[in-house]
Parts: C-alpha cells; sequence; structure tokens
C-alpha cells in the first residue's frame, strides 16, 4: 500500500458516507474563499489540528506534508509581493536597480497577504480530503456524482498501475545495491539509466500479462466497480 492509502485506512473518518467528506470538502473551500486573511489563517489552523487529530499524526509529520506545496505557493506570493517599477515614490520599499526599482507597493502586499492565506486555507482543506479519503471511496463518490464510467475507469486502473511501477522499481533498485551498483556516484547514474530503461520494459510485460489474464477471465470490455 502506498502510505496516503495507510493513512487513510487508519483515519477516524474512514467509515463515514464520502458524500458528507465531499460536502464538507465545499464547506471548507467556499470559506477559504469568502473570508478575511486572518479568519482564513485561523481556518488553516483548526483544518489542519482536526486533521492530525482524525489521522492520528504529530503536527510535524502534517507540516511536513504542506512542505512541498507550501514552497511553491511562498514562491508565488513573493513574485506577488515585489514590483519592478520606474517610478519607486509609490512604493513602501524599494531597491534601485539600474534605470528601474524592484519593491514593494501597498496593493501588491494587500495582495500577496490574501493569495497566501487563501491558497493556505484552501490546501488545507484539501488535504484533509484527500487523506481521509480511502480510494475505494473515492470511486463511490465519482459514481454517485455521475461522472462517466470510461474516466472512473481510467482513474482506477491509473492507480492500479502505480503498485506496479513502484514494485517493479524498488526490485530493480535492491536488485542493483545488492551488486554495487550505486556505490559511486558515475555508478549511481549508470545504475539509474539501467533502471529506468528496464522499468519500461518490465511495466509493458505486466501490463501484457494483465491482458492476457482478462481474455482468459472472457473480459468484455467493462470493469466491475
Amino acid at each position: 500500500m502506498l502510505s496516503i492509502d495507510k493513512i487513510s485506512a487508519r483515519s477516524r473518518w474512514r467509515d463515514r458516507d464520502p458524500r458528507l467528506k465531499f460536502a464538507l470538502w465545499i464547506l471548507l473551500m467556499a470559506l477559504a474563499m469568502a473570508l478575511p486573511p486572518a479568519a482564513q489563517g485561523a481556518l488553516a489552523a483548526v483544518t489542519g489540528g482536526v486533521s492530525c487529530w482524525m489521522l492520528r499524526v504529530t503536527p510535524g509529520r502534517w507540516l511536513r506534508w504542506l512542505a512541498l506545496p507550501l514552497g511553491f505557493l511562498l514562491l508565488g506570493t513573493i513574485t506577488i509581493l515585489f514590483s519592478v517599477s520606474r517610478q519607486p515614490q509609490g512604493m513602501l520599499w524599494s531597491l534601485s536597480l539600474g534605470n528601474v526599482a524592484l519593491g514593494i507597493t501597498a496593493a501588491g502586499l494587500e495582495m500577496a497577504n490574501q493569495t497566501l492565506w487563501r491558497s493556505l486555507a484552501a490546501l488545507s482543506a484539501t488535504f484533509w480530503l484527500v487523506l481521509n479519503l480511502p480510494f475505494n471511496q473515492m470511486i463511490r463518490l465519482l459514481q454517485l456524482c455521475r461522472v462517466p464510467r470510461l474516466l472512473t475507469e481510467q482513474i482506477l486502473l491509473t492507480w492500479r498501475f502505480i503498485f506496479i511501477l513502484l514494485d517493479e522499481a524498488l526490485a530493480i533498485h535492491r536488485a542493483q545495491t545488492l551488486r554495487f551498483g550505486y556505490r559511486t556516484l558515475p555508478g549511481g547514474y549508470r545504475s539509474l539509466a539501467m533502471l529506468v530503461g528496464m522499468l519500461f520494459s518490465r511495466v509493458m510485460a505486466r501490463y501484457q500479462q494483465m491482458v492476457t489474464a482478462l481474455e482468459v477471465k472472457l473480459f468484455q470490455g467493462d470493469f466491475h466497480l
């Protein structure tokens, strides 16, 4: 199982109706968009605290999960915060760079503040939904929302092949490690290139095995969902 499956499987809300979880997510997203920045920050904190309780994880682990998307969020916020202008008189702070000035304006500061807290609240709400919604409930929710069957089957197959991909990659990496394939940096690069090439061929072989198994079972083109 992937880590996300293990976490959602031990959630205190794992057996709740997925429609209830989706409705609560819609409510949290609406609040994240409508509330002022201070309330959005409080909403993100409350959502994070409730998520830690539901998922039986520590706040430190929750913050580590947020670290990667939060890095992109901070980078985007910085680009909003700073402006380039030939007239620095209206800026709150500026730094001259030749004929132009790099600085912070009141409008940019307000927009960056709103963007940061709104995005953080929405991100916390989305993490809450994803980590409290097991994959089988996600498929059920898609069916209840009348999502086309073909799209649902594609999502199911993609999820299945993630496990196949990881299983093959770990097996190849383990064999290379036992043969000291990653002992040196050049050797590690060569081993990684071999891993990628072998991974493609082995995944295709596993796919052909799955197709053969489906044909033996008289597969008619529809998966039982």
